[in-house]
């Protein structure tokens, strides 16, 4: 059992690498929340400062490095756009590039686009997560148009709302987590 003096280690992903995008807004705002919420080590990793290579059955430090932040994580919370009904290559990339390092652990999603606030892209995810015997975590924190929904500072305009789903989401995310920590630290995960 993970005592309650010890945090849990949640990484959160920056799926979008282009350089207009939005997703630092978003992880941003998302990370400062999470450390409100408390008892959480949390690991912001952003996709465009973490290239991977295009031939990942190499060993590369990049790829190395990513790996074990990734297995030291008990939870993840994906920050991801919607581009033409779907997430971003770049985050595809990176969740095929790894296998055991998401199995039994939640996965939350952060999504923000334009009319749709990223939920279709949420969706697939979620599928994407089921068949690497992942947690996807019911609620999810949407942003619909989202350029239009936070201020200069990086703060969303509407703070309760977007306030009360982040709660929601990492009260849930939390309490998965602690019990699949339990489960995994107590009999392995079988395939």
């Amino acid at each position: 059992m993970v005592p309650a003096t010890d945090l849990l280690r949640v990484a959160i992903i920056i799926g979008s690498t282009r350089t207009q995008r939005f997703g630092p807004t978003v992880a941003h705002w998302f990370h400062d929340h999470a450390v409100e919420h408390g008892g959480l080590d949390l690991d912001l990793i952003d996709l465009a400062e973490t290239p991977l290579p295009a031939d990942l059955d190499q060993t590369d430090d990049v790829v190395a490095a990513l790996s074990k932040r990734l297995a030291g994580a008990d939870a993840f919370v994906i920050v991801s756009p919607e581009y033409n009904r779907g997430y971003p290559a770049a985050l595809k990339a990176a969740i095929d590039s790894y296998v055991d390092e998401w199995k039994a652990k939640p996965v939350a999603f952060v999504c923000y686009g334009g009319v749709s606030g990223g939920l279709r892209a949420a969706e697939q995810l979620r599928q994407v997560f089921g068949e690497l015997h992942a947690i996807a975590i019911r609620d999810t924190v949407s942003f619909h148009s989202c350029w239009n929904k936070f201020d200069d500072a990086g703060q969303p305009l509407d703070t309760a709302g977007a306030g009360a789903a982040a709660t929601a989401l990492l009260n849930q995310l939390t309490w998965w987590a602690h019990a699949l920590h339990v489960a995994r630290e107590t009999r392995p995960y079988p395939l």
